[in-house]
Parts: C-alpha cells; structure tokens; sequence
C-alpha cells in the first residue's frame, strides 16, 4: 500500500537523543530531523501498524518542530523484541566461509543487547582477536506474523534499514558450535539510520549493498543475489516463532568479510566502518577497544 506521503521522497523515521533518551522524528525533504514526540511517545510496536504510519504520513513537515544542530541517531524503532539473523544468505559469502550452501535458511539470534545506533562506536569485546564485519539488509516486522505465505509476508514488514551484523569470529566458530557467542557482543548489532517504510522500496531484492573500512571497499553487493529472498525469510521464520512488530531481521551479508581474505583482516582500534545501502542511508563507526569505563 501507499501511505500518500505529503511531500513526495522516501519516508524515513528516525529516533534522536542520548543512549536511552530518544525522541521520535521523521526526515524532511531538506534532510533534517523534524520532532515528533509531540504526535506519538516512540517507535513503539503500536507505532508501527499501517494505520499509526499513515497518520506520521499524513503530517505537515512544516508544521512540527524542526530539531537543530548535531543530534545522535538511535536504533530506529524502539524496545526490538528479538534479532534474528540469517547465515550463509549468498552463494560467495557461504564459499568464502568454505561452508555448503544452506539448503534451509540458517537462522541464529542476536542479542538485543547488542543494539545500537549508526554512529556509536564499535567496541571490542574484552579478548576479542577476530572481530568482523557483515553489511546486511534489516528488515523490521510492523505486523504479528505467524504461519504466513510467502506471499503475504512483505505485507507484515514495517520497513528497511541498514544493518552491519558484527562477529567475533573466534567466539562464534572456535569456542564450539554456537554462532550466538560471536553475534551478540555488546555493540553487534548498529541499525539505522533511519527505518525506510516498505512503500517506499517496492522491490527489496534490488539493492545495492557496500562496506569500506579505513577508506578501502570491503564489500560490494545486491539483495538479488540473496539465496533466500525477504519475502521467503519472513514467511520462513514465522512457521518456526511469531513475529512481533519491532522484530528484527538481519538478512544475511554479501561476500568480502574479513574473514574471507587471504591473509585475514580483523577490525582493530582506530578502524573506521562505513557501511551503507542504497537509499536506506550510511552509517559511519569508529572502532574502540574495550574498556572498564
């Protein structure tokens, strides 16, 4: 469906504020950050039905507070109920992984701990050695979905982000068989920054996808190379858990992790990661060691 957005572009939400503080806002067509706590609390999971956006869409730009200044972005909806990530998505990354294409999607979880926004730093778990990167599409569930069709399942989808699924390879594969370890660490999981709603990106299979680290591309891909489409992941998970809004889910990631090269490369304090998705936006972090602090 349209939701006749007044101004005409992409219809991009947004959360600002400090860790914790956030405020809901929208994108206007000059770029800028218009406030809308006045109209709803958050990006709550019953901000996120057709009917609560259509009425965010409704909305004059003009007539809501314009937010100055250099603002921190949060993860784009609020209070994510489960992260749910996809393995082995495309054909290269599953060989540079020197791991059998999945038959089934892989499905692991991330915890939501790990969340944060698009320009907080990427801290490194304390004895990290082989932490990498993963540019991804996320998608974030706006509909209860429970034994759907495929082709209903873009129908429960709110919208798109961009999503970088970081591991710690050591944890995930050498520390035994359970992916989780290495997916869940604190600052794993940047959204944002904004969420795009699904009318405005009619055909997610058809994205462009890059990673560059320290200035040097990293990866390059598009969604149409997915083993398993959004649509087919979507409709997947919910015969095995219901989806809630605000659900999020990490759709796999294109080849050229760290992992993969020859010799490999980890990310190490000082590194900057920018990863980004055509008209879902950028995010830009900067690499931390852990810290007591």
């Amino acid at each position: 469906m349209g939701w006749g957005y007044p101004c005409g572009g992409l219809m991009k939400l947004v959360r600002f504020g400090a860790s914790g503080q956030e405020k809901p806002g929208i994108i206007d067509v000059n770029g800028s950050i218009r406030d809308l706590s006045g109209i709803i609390t958050d990006f709550t999971a019953d901000q996120l039905s057709d009917m609560a956006l259509a009425r965010v869409a409704a909305l004059t730009h003009e007539d809501l507070p314009l937010v100055s200044g250099e603002v921190r972005l949060g993860v784009p909806v609020a209070h994510v109920g489960k992260y749910i990530g996809i393995g082995l998505n495309y054909i290269e990354h599953a060989a540079e992984a020197k791991m059998r294409i999945p038959k089934e999607p892989i499905v692991f979880m991330k915890a939501v701990t790990c969340l944060c926004g698009p320009t907080d730093h990427i801290i490194l778990p304390k004895g990290s050695r082989k932490t990498d990167w993963e540019i991804e599409l996320g998608v974030i569930i706006g509909k209860k979905a429970q034994y759907i069709s495929e082709e209903e399942a873009l129908e429960h989808v709110v919208g798109y982000c961009v999503a970088n699924d970081l591991s710690e390879r050591e944890f995930q594969t050498e520390r035994g068989t359970q992916w989780a370890k290495g997916k869940g660490c604190d600052t794993f999981g940047p959204l944002g920054p904004w969420l795009v709603t699904r009318d405005e990106i009619p055909d997610p299979q058809n994205l462009d996808l890059y990673l560059d680290v320290n200035g040097m591309r990293m990866q390059t891909g598009n969604t149409r190379s997915m083993i398993f489409p959004v649509a087919k992941i979507v409709s997947y998970l919910s015969h095995f858990m219901t989806l809630l809004p605000g659900d999020v889910i990490a759709t796999g990631t294109p080849p050229g992790v760290g992992m993969g090269r020859d010799p490999q490369i980890f990310l190490k304090p000082g590194d900057v990661v920018v990863a980004g998705i055509t008209g879902l936006g950028e995010q830009k972090k900067e690499v931390r060691a852990w810290s007591h602090s």
